[in-house]
């Protein structure tokens, strides 16, 4: 493993371990998709993450990160992220619900985030998950060796704002490998007066766009972890893991 300003880059064999990790976090997120309905409490999301995580030996990588309780990350409606998966928390016909998953395979990270439909939901809700699922396949666009990190930032901001909707700023994408978040941080917008890093061949992206019905501001609960839109308005995420390779992006994180 190299290093490039302060970014570890990854060889192929690393990149593939990343790969297998990755694909875990898929099935597991497809997993929770299929049960998404009405009526289900989030606790019986993060039992399906335990299973498949012994199932498929693996330690879930949230689980005891920096004191977080969980192994998934379950937020509901204005829920933008680090939502707890609970029992009192009963999905209902309309929300949205994001998911966020992590595993730690032969030493290497998988993260991925989807959000998924409850039932039918408003067009508002359906075109914000539409948009932002979009704008992350934007972003991935750019993560090719010689653009520059925010070439991927600004492809996201473009494609949301133009939809007339916020981009969150307090919460961004991250370098990942060996660590959960390594360098460098990866924003959905581009900050003003800041040089971008250029990409290189073997860099591994955590991008994960976190867009807004309304503003962008948000504030975290007295649970210190649940983030949510201060103006209460949706929230949706989508994250996946992508290599910089030669050829140009590699989506590990996709499903079989």
């Amino acid at each position: 493993m190299k290093k490039y300003r302060g970014i570890f880059l990854k060889n192929p064999n690393e990149i593939s371990l990343m790969h297998e990790a990755n694909r875990i976090v898929s099935k597991i997120l497809d997993a929770l998709g299929e049960a998404v309905r009405p009526g289900v409490p989030c606790s019986e999301f993060e039992s399906i993450c335990r299973r498949l995580c012994e199932e498929n030996r693996v330690k879930p990588a949230f689980l005891g990160y920096l004191g977080y309780p969980y192994a998934l990350c379950c937020s509901v409606n204005e829920e933008v992220v680090h939502g707890f998966p609970t029992r009192d928390k009963t999905l209902r016909e309309g929300d949205i619900v994001s998911f966020d998953m992590g595993v730690i395979y032969k030493g290497f990270y998988g993260d991925s985030a989807r959000t998924f439909p409850v039932g039918k939901v408003s067009p508002t809700a359906d075109r914000l998950m539409t948009v932002t699922r979009e704008a992350l396949m934007q972003g991935i666009e750019q993560a090719r060796p010689g653009n520059n990190l925010y070439d991927i930032a600004a492809a996201v901001q473009k494609h949301a704002e133009a939809a007339g909707f916020g981009v969150v700023r307090r919460f961004v994408g991250h370098g990942i490998g060996a660590k959960l978040h390594e360098k460098p941080e990866v924003p959905n917008f581009v900050p003003r007066g800041v040089v971008g890093v250029p990409l290189k061949a073997g860099m591994v992206l955590a991008i994960e766009p976190m867009i807004t019905e309304g503003g962008y501001e948000v504030e975290v609960l007295a649970d210190r972890w649940t983030a949510v839109t201060k103006d209460r308005k949706l929230s949706a995420h989508f994250e996946h893991s992508v290599a910089v390779t030669p050829e140009g992006p590699m989506i590990l994180s996709l499903s079989d």
